[in-house]
């Protein structure tokens, strides 16, 4: 499977903006941090909201990270205990969106997004840097 060419910016979102928007139906999934993804039937799935039940608890940053190579493109959302520090790493497993736990700083956090450029390192969104020289 090849990776996407075009960089996907996380987007910070409100409780309170995903409540009043999200709809009431099976095109929008929450799963437990425990729950396998590597059968999930995808099909008609438009967002799938992964869950940290605490910010040490990083299952979700895997289950992103399989849903992703496994082709899925729709909205993974990170839900729970959620902080700006992981915003980062939340972009680079391959989630689309996350809803920062109460108390935390989103402009900040946005700031803190555009601090890197490019990363010599691969993920789910970018061809390591050594592998584009080649």
């Amino acid at each position: 499977m090849s990776l996407p060419t075009e960089k996907t910016v996380l987007r910070i979102l409100s409780a309170e903006s995903v409540a009043a928007a999200e709809p009431a139906n099976a095109s929008h999934l929450r799963l437990a941090n425990d729950a396998e993804v590597h059968t999930l039937a995808l099909e008609g799935i438009a967002c799938i909201a992964l869950d940290f039940p605490k910010f040490t608890d990083g299952r979700a940053f895997s289950q992103a990270h399989v849903l992703r190579r496994r082709g899925f493109a729709g909205d993974i959302r990170a839900t729970g205990d959620v902080l700006i520090d992981q915003l980062l790493q939340l972009q680079r497993s391959g989630f689309s969106s996350a809803v920062l736990r109460e108390g935390q700083d989103a402009a900040h956090g946005a700031r803190l997004l555009a601090h890197y450029s490019g990363f010599y390192q691969g993920d789910v969104q970018n061809v390591p840097h050594f592998a584009k020289a080649a």
